[in-house]
């Protein structure tokens, strides 16, 4: 018997589109189903000034299929000569709706982010200021500390101290991949948001090692163990206003993951709306998804829900979605469970 759920229009709080060729290529396959997102600013060189995120988003608006009315949110990239005055002038100007802190080296195109953090406490002051939100990619990238315990690390080491030394900051933490951050996010306050992607509410490090490494399920925060998965999807499907989606969908052509140094990066722009509307129902919280894909986000960045609408239909039969998404560079290979999905977007 099929089944429909009518949801608002959901929104995407980290997504990456790259640039170029790639754009154009996965760019409509979150215009399908998202009105906005937060648009990741790691191109190679990075979206650093307000001048350069308005050429971006431009760039992102021209290659918007014919009619689609999907919004670009803009962010700026971290670094430590950012200057807060040009930070305040694109937030005032609408332009820009966060800023994106990447500790050095941590994950895609970090090369220019943050090594001394007192050095970009001058931008953090002027963010609390002005209620501008700081979005972190929340690892320490430490060579003595292990890749699984990176996050766990960071919140003690980094995020906890900044936001003590900035009172009032708006912080999101992206892409939680612990119980620990789990526990940090809900027990921060009403200044603090999280993440949580698509893919980590369904694979942990097993799926990534045992039996073969599968590349197209490495990304960054790499998956944890299981304690921590069924956390995240506590956490999800819970309905609290802390949690929404950040797919950080991060598409790759597969010569790129299929290599002896392959790119982290799982690209879940295609399918996650259905994916989700499996995690829930398994979760019996077919009614928190609009909290947490459609609400939740837009309360923490003060913008409204989204007036249109998306509606998901479980048919009978398995949702036959697209292996493999063409680009001129290359093909990029969409995210699969590793089961049937029998949700869809009508």
């Amino acid at each position: 018997m099929s089944k429909t759920l009518t949801i608002p229009r959901p929104d995407d709080w980290h997504l990456h589109l790259r640039d170029g060729a790639m754009l154009k290529a996965v760019l409509p396959e979150t215009a399908r189903d998202f009105a906005r997102a937060i648009i990741m600013p790691n191109l190679v060189p990075p979206v650093v000034t307000g001048a350069q995120a308005m050429a971006y988003r431009n760039r992102i608006l021209a290659a918007l299929p014919e009619g689609s009315e999907f919004q670009p949110l803009m962010t700026l990239y971290l670094t430590e000569d950012t200057d807060p005055d040009d930070v305040a002038a694109a937030a005032a100007s609408g332009l820009v709706k966060a800023v994106k802190l990447y500790p050095t080296g941590a994950t895609t195109n970090s090369a220019s982010g943050v090594a001394d953090f007192d050095r970009v406490r001058p931008v953090l002051e002027r963010m609390a200021e002005i209620g501008l939100p700081l979005c972190l990619h929340g690892e320490v990238t430490d060579s003595d500390i292990d890749i699984f315990d990176r996050e766990a690390v960071f919140i003690d080491r980094v995020l906890d101290p900044i936001r003590r030394a900035t009172p009032g900051l708006r912080v999101v933490m992206e892409h939680i991949t612990t119980s620990q951050g789990i526990n940090y996010v809900r027990g921060g306050g009403d200044t603090i948001g999280g993440t949580i992607t698509t893919h980590h509410l369904i694979i942990n490090r097993n799926h990534i090692l045992v039996g073969g490494i599968k590349p197209h399920y490495y990304c960054l925060p790499v998956a944890k163990r299981e304690e921590h998965r069924l956390a995240l999807r506590a956490a999800a499907t819970s309905g609290e206003p802390s949690f929404f989606l950040g797919t950080d969908s991060a598409p790759h052509v597969d010569a790129l993951k299929e290599h002896a140094c392959g790119c982290a990066g799982c690209f879940t722009a295609t399918n996650t709306m259905a994916l989700l509307a499996h995690v829930f129902e398994e979760d019996n919280a077919l009614d928190h998804l609009a909290a947490f894909a459609c609400q939740n986000g837009p309360a923490f960045y003060g913008l409204p829900v989204n007036d249109d609408s998306l509606t998901l239909q479980k048919g009978d039969t398995p949702t036959d979605f697209p292996s493999k998404i063409d680009c001129t560079d290359g093909p990029v290979t969409v995210f699969d469970p590793g089961f049937p999905i029998y949700w869809r977007t009508a």
